[in-house]
This record gives structure tokens, sequence and C-alpha cells, in this order.
């Protein structure tokens, strides 16, 4: 219990501190849970027995009372009998004395085992609520335990992502995606550096048929030839 007043009374700087130096509070929490079952248990096993007792005492007092009522009528019977002289008066007296002396036994063993009763029905009442408030604790410890278990796996994923994310901002993989760009940069200017120096070692053959070959003059040709052809040039 005293576990669970530190662990959940979490308002209270001390518990802060402690729950803060837990090493694994969610195993800790599984076992004051599995303590307070077994607190329960214990609980339920002596309820059972003090209810028991108070029904034992109950089963008692109706003996008692019966017992009572039984040597109160003998008592009357005996006595009875002397009218008719059918016992000495003597002799009645003592017996019905006697059956007197036993009535009053009952009497007081019924007043007795009546406290009894008393005390354990109080006993078995203070037990009920205790168990039930029991009960209300550990369902809601469970609960509590259902909230940090959730938390714990949405804060491992969340730390997981932030550690990966922060990995990236770090350089690592930017710098290799820095490196690829420099080296396709590179890449690129490697290549018109070489068209370049493809154009300037053409030879004089290769200009000469480059400028007779000109699209912009064949074109002009066409035109030409083709204006001949309509007599446009008339």
């Amino acid at each position: 219990m005293g576990v669970f007043n530190r662990l959940f009374k979490m308002g209270q700087s001390e518990a802060h501190s402690l729950v803060d130096k837990l090493e694994d509070p969610i195993k800790l929490t599984e076992q004051g849970i599995r303590d307070l079952k077994k607190n329960l248990d214990e609980s339920l096993q002596a309820f059972a027995e003090v209810k028991a007792l108070a029904i034992r005492s109950k089963r008692e007092i109706n003996e008692y009372t019966n017992q009572s009522k039984n040597y109160e009528q003998k008592a009357m019977l005996i006595l009875k009998k002397t009218q008719s002289g059918g016992i000495d008066a003597a002799e009645a007296d003592r017996l019905a004395g006697e059956a007197l002396a036993r009535k009053a036994d009952a009497d007081a063993n019924a007043v007795r085992t009546q406290g009894d009763l008393v005390k354990l029905e109080a006993n078995v009442k203070q037990l009920d609520t205790n168990i039930k408030a029991l009960k209300s604790k550990i369902t809601h410890y469970e609960n509590e335990l259902k909230t940090l278990k959730a938390r714990a796996k949405v804060s491992e994923a969340t730390k997981k992502i932030n550690k990966s994310m922060s990995g990236i901002d770090s350089g690592s993989t930017i710098a290799m995606l820095e490196k690829m760009k420099d080296k396709v940069a590179r890449d690129e200017e490697l290549a018109e550096a070489y068209g370049e120096m493809a154009d300037s070692n053409k030879s004089i053959d290769e200009e000469l048929d480059a400028a007779i070959n000109d699209p912009e003059v064949k074109a002009s040709d066409a035109l030409e030839e083709m204006k001949q052809k309509m007599n446009m040039n008339e």
C-alpha cells in the first residue's frame, strides 16, 4: 500500500522525485497491483472466516435460547407433579432448582454469545468496507497502468522518431546528399568542358562542310528555286 501511495500521489514533490528515480515504473506498478490482489485474497479469506463465526454464533444463540425454554418447561412440569402427588415436594424442589440453574447458564451463554455476535457483525461490516475499497483501488491502479503503458509506447515511438530526425539533421544523410549534388555538378561541368573541347578540335574541312550544310542556306536556296518555278521573280 505504501508503494502505491508514493507512486500515485503525483501531486506531491516527493512522489515526483521517487518516480523520476524509478528504473522501470511499469514493472513496479505491476508488482504493486499483484501485492494488492494478494492482500485482497487474504481479506476475502478473513471475511469468510469471520462471517462463518457470526453464523455459528447465531446458531449457538438459538440453541441456548431453546435450552433455556426447555429447562424452564421441565422445572414447571416437575412442580406441577407435586400438586398431583406424583413426586415428593422436596425432590421436586431440588430437580426444579437444577433445571432453573441450567436455564440460567443457558441464558448467560446466550447473552455472552450475543455480545460476541455484535462484535463479529461489526468486524464483518468493516471487512466488507475494506474489501470494497481495496477492489476499487485495484481497478483504479489497473486503469492507471493501462494509461501508463500506452503513454510509454507513445513516448518510446516518439523518441525513436525524434532520434531518427535528429540523426538526419545532424548531418549524416544531408552530408551525403550534398556530396551527391557536388558530384553531379562536377560531372555536368566536365561534360560541358569536353563538348567545348570537341568543338575547338574540328578540322578546316569539317568547318567548311558545316558552313555549306547550314540549314538556313539550304532553306534560302529551296525558296528561290520554288519562286523560279512559279515565275514569281519577273
